[in-house]
């Protein structure tokens, strides 16, 4: 086995464990995947009677949750399909889906608890891992949060985490920081992904959530920096629905697609709008100020004129009075202050998009039924992305799309019983009253000179804690998430755990467990029982569950359980706590007791049920709004009519109960925003118009987009991935940059060459490829690879990481991380 940096030599495991000659030949030959399987007689005859197994699993190479079926023959899985009657994967999976049985036996995953043994860190320094017993490791943790507690140091200890799954691991981490005592404990990975889009919708509607859309009905899609044949979530039911609404479907769905370059999703739509980055929101209230003016808004939803008589023309103000207001507030005064002079013209001045281009989506956009708008972190991961995405958002307001047909919703959660044990009963008087509720959270989430509403943070802690500011860290503890690559100038956070103890629980190496003091390995996917309520699909709730497929074939220990044993270990009524819990699998038990009085569609009424269908759902989605009309599911059709008061309590939870053009919740914070970010308090409740800003001190935007083979993480280390990173461009065993003629020309850059790309954060290098489909502003380069400890075949990849000349600027209302946003320097290496 090829020895790595951040993994401990067999030789080292051997002596340190006591296992050598002989034993140490049964031990290895009798693990999966190395090899060398037995070749005694009695392995033979079980060889020769093929005992073989399917599992209930779900997915881990993205968000999305299929279901699968893993196969599992003579104790080694060997294939993986998606569940037939599994509503997201349908019997499919994408490319990504087998390719888990490679990660179940990666040769450089962990093989157990270790423990470094260099005080030294560094990218150069050898860790040097050496391999502990569980006790040891639990003890340790536990010992040293103990003495934080006792030390009234709690807020000290900090827990980050990246794509938790459901109340079998990331939702216990909630009551861990309560009953412990720790602002910081958990503190997600969401501000680093999609939380600009989450808040903006937030601000407009009042959901805090992704937003759950019925494609198989929808006549028109718009797509603002969505990437859905390529990374949407959930991308396999993308795919699946693609072809229905493109194929089947009768009339077929039309789409316009919106990006920085040409990708599957703009080669396969209708028409594709190259935009200049950051200007989605220009190109989304000129569509707006189209509707209006052409009188295509949906009246039945919106409202109207009192007397029939369309007001709105270009450059003109409107009386408010003039205008009856149904499920939306504020339309006129957004008009009068803001899109009366947004128009074709103006737009294609800011997004370089030409106007007649505008004006044809516009116009289908608006004259289309149902229709619908979506967007991610390609228009809102920039400084003015809280309003790029209100002002996308409130095309789906504009058009009736709100709960309509062929629309989008809300995501129902599943109907879970409760836990073994009610955390607010082992609440000692340090977690009720201690001074830790008075410290700021290290991401600074919140404070003065903070971010308003971000959820997370985890860009600014590693800043934060270099700087000392609020205060040092002492520990930190990570779960799925790998900030020293995956954040914006990962250079800062190399810098910054080097002085703090950090324990990593990846099964995996990777760059931030290389400074880790701690390594407490997680079971793979195919390993673990888990729970995984649906991220949001079509509304209606879902839940499913991971079921091993296989007993661990390494000493690893579930996430979940490591919490709950790291509790049990934790001084007073905390302890206490997680005893009572017991283990994740009496955790899951008790949730699934909710499935007697609620059960799901395919039979699922226990946890026995469950396990065996590996999902529990409920169709349809209870909710529907028909022309201006709100109705509820009578367990036949739609025909409950809803009151005023249930539409504000379950869809639009805003202060008005209305879409709010005119933001309640962005007017309440006016001061505060305009103070901190120089905005006009008159205008920043509404969805207007920003110039962005880009730093870096280049001349060309660095678009840093996500693959179909991009596992979040998981699929760096799979040869099969790096082979296959970019269909459109190719790219056999690296990431290539994606550069136009017109700007490598000008550059001396021939394809094929490699380029020198740098910024005032740092500089990589990168292979060019020449290619008339990105913009000539702009160079793309996925967010893939430059690892340098996360496996041999990751390493051998010459692609450097795009992160370490990405600039670390974040929207100052939602905290969403401006991935999109630097502007760098091209040369030739």
């Amino acid at each position: 086995m090829d020895e790595i940096n951040t993994s401990v030599s067999r030789r080292r495991f051997l002596q340190a464990t006591g296992v050598t000659g002989a034993a140490a030949a049964t031990a290895v030959m009798g693990v999966p995947g190395t090899g060398l399987e037995a070749t005694s007689a009695e392995a033979q005859t079980a060889r020769a009677q093929p005992n073989t197994v399917v599992t209930k699993n779900i997915c881990h190479q993205c968000p999305a949750r299929c279901g699968i079926d893993v196969y599992t023959t003579d104790g080694r899985v060997h294939a993986i399909y998606g569940t037939a009657d599994h509503p997201i994967s349908n019997g499919k999976l994408c490319p990504k889906g087998p390719l888990g049985v490679y990660i179940l036996y990666d040769p450089d995953r962990w093989r157990g608890p270790m423990k470094r043994t260099n005080p030294a860190k560094g990218r150069n320094e050898d860790p040097g891992f050496v391999p502990i017993s569980w006790d040891e490791a639990l003890d340790t943790v536990a010992a040293r949060l103990n003495a934080l507690r006792e030390a009234g140091e709690s807020h000290r200890f900090a827990l980050l985490y990246g794509r938790g799954w459901g109340a079998s691991c990331a939702g216990l981490q909630g009551t861990f920081g309560k009953l412990y005592g720790s602002p910081n404990v958990a503190i997600g990975h969401s501000s680093m992904c999609s939380d600009g889009s989450i808040i903006s919708k937030k601000m407009l509607d009042g959901n805090a959530g992704y937003n759950a859309y019925d494609y198989a009905h929808t006549n028109y899609i718009l797509m603002f920096g969505v990437g859905f044949l390529e990374a949407f979530r959930p991308y396999n039911n993308n795919m699946q629905v693609w072809g229905h609404i493109r194929g089947r479907k009768s009339p077929k769905t039309r789409v316009t697609a919106v990006d920085v370059h040409v990708n599957t999703t703009l080669a396969a739509s209708d028409r594709g709008l190259l935009i200049r980055p950051g200007t989605d929101g220009a190109l989304a209230l000129a569509i707006a100020h189209v509707i209006l003016t052409e009188g295509l808004w949906e009246k039945s939803f919106v409202g109207d004129f009192r007397d029939g008589r369309n007001r709105f023309v270009a450059g003109q103000s409107v009386s408010p009075a003039l205008f009856e207001e149904k499920w939306t507030q504020g339309l006129v005064e957004w008009w009068n202050v803001e899109l009366k002079d947004r128009t074709v013209d103006w737009a294609a001045g800011i997004t370089d998009i030409p106007a007649d281009r505008i004006l044809a989506t516009a116009r289908e956009f608006g004259s289309t039924r149902p229709a619908m708008a979506i967007y991610e972190r390609g228009a809102h991961a920039h400084s003015n992305g809280i309003y790029n995405g209100m002002a996308i958002h409130s095309l789906n307001a504009l058009v009736g799309s709100m709960y309509a047909v062929g629309g989008l919703m809300n995501q129902m959660g599943p109907s879970y019983g409760a836990m073994p044990a009610d955390e607010n009963e082992y609440m000692d008087d340090w977690a009720q009253n201690g001074a830790w509720k008075d410290m700021p959270r290290i991401d600074r989430k919140g404070s003065a000179d903070g971010y308003l509403m971000a959820n997370n943070m985890m860009q600014e802690v590693g800043p934060n804690h270099l700087a000392g500011n609020p205060y040092k860290l002492d520990t930190m503890m990570f779960y799925l998430t790998n900030p020293i690559w995956t954040a914006p100038n990962g250079q800062v956070w190399e810098e910054a755990l080097k002085d703090v103890f950090i324990i990593d629980t990846s099964p995996f190496p990777s760059e931030t467990g290389h400074y880790a003091d701690l390594i407490l390995p997680d079971h793979t996917y195919l390993e673990r029982l888990q729970d995984a309520p649906t991220y949001p699909f079509q509304g209606f709730p879902m839940t499913q569950l991971r079921v091993p497929a296989v007993e661990p074939l390494h000493d690893t220990k579930y996430y979940g359980d490591v919490l709950i044993e790291i509790g049990k270990r934790m001084n007073g009524p905390m302890g206490e706590y997680y005893r009572a819990l017991g283990d994740t699998e009496n955790v899951l038990r008790h949730l699934a007791e909710g499935f007697r009085a609620d059960p799901g569609d395919n039979g699922v009424t226990d946890f026995e049920s469950w396990k065996e269908k590996g999902v529990w759902y409920k169709k349809p989605y209870i909710y529907r709004q028909v022309n201006g009309t709100f109705y509820r599911w009578d367990g036949r059709d739609y025909t409950i009519e809803m009151t005023e008061e249930e539409v504000q309590a379950n869809l639009l939870k805003t202060p008005s109960g209305r879409f709010e053009f005119r933001s309640s919740q962005m007017e309440a914070n006016a001061a505060w925003i305009a103070e901190r970010t120089g905005r006009d308090p008159a205008r920043l409740m509404f969805p207007i118009w920003e110039e962005p800003q880009h730093p870096g001190g280049g001349d060309l935007f660095l678009v840093t987009p996500k693959v179909a083979l991009h596992a979040e993480g998981r699929g760096h280390n799979i040869p099969m991935v790096i082979a296959h990173l970019q269909p459109t461009v190719g790219g056999r065993g690296e990431a290539f940059c994606e550069i136009n003629p017109a700007t490598a020309e000008a550059r001396g850059i021939g394809d094929g060459d490699m380029v020198r790309i740098s910024s005032d954060a740092g500089e990589v290098t990168a292979r060019a490829r020449v290619y008339a489909g990105v913009r000539p502003d702009t160079i793309v380069l996925p967010m893939e690879y430059g690892h340098w400890a996360a496996g041999r075949w990751s390493k051998a990849v010459p692609t450097q990481h795009s992160g370490e000349c990405t600039i670390n600027q974040s929207d100052r209302v939602t905290g969403q991380c401006n991935y999109y946003t630097t502007k760098v320097n091209v040369t030739k290496a």
